[in-house]
């Protein structure tokens, strides 16, 4: 029978699989301070109850054998309770047919602008640097249960190619977005809105993606800063 400081290492190690995956049992223990054979321990029982599960991935160029990395399941993301999972679900439905898809993708546009207007204040307090307002959305995202993290990519490269993925470990409202996928579109044009760059959601939890992806120019001047040097070329062009 587990103990209580088990319990509670075991759910340390399915968090850090929830925010970092996919992730191998080594890094787990590099980050937790645990030996890998009480890695694998854990790992070994959350697989047993179904919270975590096994990815096969290729290292860079596919050489070599598949590593195996650690996701958190299906399971581990059902962030709502079943019974008002399905009574939304049932409830956006009726929407559709009574409305039209036109609809419920306003219901979802309204949802998505709430969590906008929620996030815009901390974001623009970030400054202008799209890296920093990235970083200031996934603390956003993180303290409303989305177990944000930002990734750098693109080292290496020229300044104006560098960009990072914005990711999400959880989603609150998985089996809505996973049968109204206009809950992540609205979702990714409010990012593009507070960042100020286009971004491209590459993979979501909804259509089974291990986490949500969606990737960040960083090396982009802000939608806004290009538009209001356009206003002043245009300005001083009629002024000439």
């Amino acid at each position: 029978m587990d103990t209580d400081a088990e319990t509670g290492t075991r759910e340390r190690v399915l968090a850090a699989v929830l925010t970092h995956g996919p992730v191998s049992a080594l890094e787990l223990a590099r980050m937790l301070g645990l030996t890998p054979a009480a890695i694998r321990r854990h790992l070994d029982a959350l697989q047993k109850e179904d919270s975590v599960e096994v990815k096969l991935v290729r290292g860079e160029g596919g050489a070599g054998r598949p590593a195996r990395r650690f996701v958190a399941s299906k399971r581990s993301h059902e962030g709502l309770d079943d019974d008002y999972a399905a009574t939304a679900a049932a409830a956006l439905r009726t929407l559709g047919e009574v409305g039209g898809a036109e609809a419920v993708r306003r219901f979802a546009r309204d949802r998505f602008e709430r969590m906008g207007e929620k996030y815009a204040p901390r974001v623009e307090a970030a400054g202008p640097d799209i890296d920093a307002r990235a970083q200031a959305l996934v603390e956003a995202l993180t303290e409303d249960g989305f177990v944000g993290t930002k990734r750098d990519v693109g080292l290496g490269l020229p300044p104006a190619m560098k960009s990072v993925q914005v990711c999400q470990g959880h989603c609150p409202i998985l089996e809505l977005a996973a049968e109204f996928p206009e809950f992540c579109a609205e979702e990714t044009d409010v990012f593009a809105k507070l960042l100020g760059v286009d971004v491209r959601r590459l993979s979501t939890l909804a259509t089974g993606g291990h986490v949500c992806t969606t990737h960040v120019p960083i090396g982009r001047r802000r939608d806004a800063d290009s538009r209001r040097e356009s206003a002043v070329n245009h300005q001083m062009k009629e002024g000439a």
